[in-house]
């Protein structure tokens, strides 16, 4: 191994080895930690908040921004393969002399204040957006947004509110409302906020709207923001994102052509990806609670053999209930750091082969779950997959 890329490894094993140590989410850690790093704010920000969704709809935005010829930065999270994938640039990823660089200037400071791997990653993209003038930084959030990090920020121009459902329910509450009233504490004076929730999260949300002195870009107010080009359209939840892409970047004036590019990118990883393995259709998606895999299902036809693994902490039953409903057949496999049921494959690999195996050509395999189970075996579809 190379010498950078040993600095580079030592790097990561530091970033992931800084936790909270119990201490609760907390937006003043990062306040701290950017007052004493000096960090300035990007010129402009879109904050997106939701449960599921809002990493295809930051990555969305920040393609159209880029393609109407803003420099745009884009904070994003979990990342699946590579840690880089939470930062980039116009779609160029930090370098890994820049995560270097940052981890090394911090364990070098003596007086950093607390800060957790989140709250450093953000550190770190703040730090290099300023170096490289970016001039809008799309700021997907982490786990809710009234305790959120990325609250912090400070400078947005927009919030997006993508689709709501109950996860992180022992942080953030039991119920949609509960969950929807968290997410939109993050709702900056007079800065409009661009959603397509229904029922009682649309009734949280524009209660929120009203308190805060913002505009709501609703279909129900705005019809025409959320349009898509038949020719563009994609099925399923992928289209929910794209009609909440082009809501955001037309209310932030952006021209049809820049819209257009955004709601083209490609998938992120392992967020719907699509491979061929010896003449099957493999799905590799990291739906991880009930809601975002009732979505994912209802656009797939019938048949197919589901890969599934979960982390402990998960919505397990529920989860499987909506990911198996129109499975023919179910291989369940282990999660890494994640105690294995007894019914498991030995490993994540050996189940994807053994799917594989037991799905007919022309067939689909459906590999979801879990992000981690996703970065588990994105490597291994890479090997694998027909071009």
């Amino acid at each position: 191994m190379r010498p950078e890329d040993t600095a580079y490894r030592h790097a990561l094993d530091w970033l992931f080895s800084r936790t909270r140590g119990g201490a609760p989410r907390s937006v003043q850690r990062m306040t701290d930690l950017r007052a004493h790093l000096g960090l300035p704010a990007p010129a402009r920000v879109v904050h997106v908040v939701g449960t599921n969704g809002k990493g295809t709809v930051s990555a969305m935005i920040q393609a159209g921004l880029s393609a109407a010829g803003t420099r745009t930065g884009l904070f994003i999270s979990p990342h699946v393969e590579d840690f880089r994938e939470r930062i980039s640039i116009d779609g160029r990823p930090v370098s890994r002399s820049s995560v270097t660089a940052f981890t090394a200037d911090m364990q070098r400071d003596r007086n950093l204040p607390p800060a957790a791997f989140f709250e450093l990653t953000l550190a770190l993209a703040l730090r290099w957006f300023a170096e490289e003038n970016v001039g809008c930084a799309v700021i997907e959030a982490g786990v809710g947004a009234r305790n959120d990090a990325t609250r912090a920020v400070g400078n947005t121009v927009l919030s997006v509110l993508t689709a709501v459902a109950t996860d992180h329910a022992d942080v953030l509450g039991s119920t949609v409302s509960d969950i929807t009233r968290d997410k939109t504490a993050a709702l900056s004076p007079g800065r409009p906020l661009v959603t397509m929730v229904e029922g009682e999260a649309l009734a949280v949300a524009r209660a929120a709207v009203q308190a805060a002195g913002s505009g709501l870009v609703h279909p129900a107010t705005h019809p025409d923001r959320f349009t898509v080009p038949e020719r563009l359209a994609a099925g399923g939840t992928r289209l929910y994102n794209q009609k909440l892409a082009a809501a955001a970047l037309r209310t932030l004036g952006t021209g049809e052509a820049a819209v257009e590019a955004g709601i083209s990118r490609p998938p992120l990883p392992g967020r719907g990806e699509r491979f061929t393995v010896r003449g099957r259709t493999v799905i590799l998606d990291g739906a991880h609670d009930p809601a975002a895999a009732r979505a994912l299902t209802g656009s797939l036809p019938p048949g197919y053999t589901l890969v599934f693994g979960v982390q402990e902490k998960k919505q397990r039953a529920a989860l499987l209930h909506e990911l198996a409903r129109h499975a023919a057949r179910t291989v369940t496999v282990p999660v890494a750091g994640n105690p294995a049921p007894a019914d498991a494959a030995a490993t994540a690999a050996e189940g994807l082969q053994q799917a594989l195996a037991d799905t007919p050509r022309g067939g689909v395999v459906l590999i979801a779950g879990s992000l981690y189970l996703a970065g588990e075996l994105r490597p291994l579809l890479s090997e694998l997959a027909e071009t």
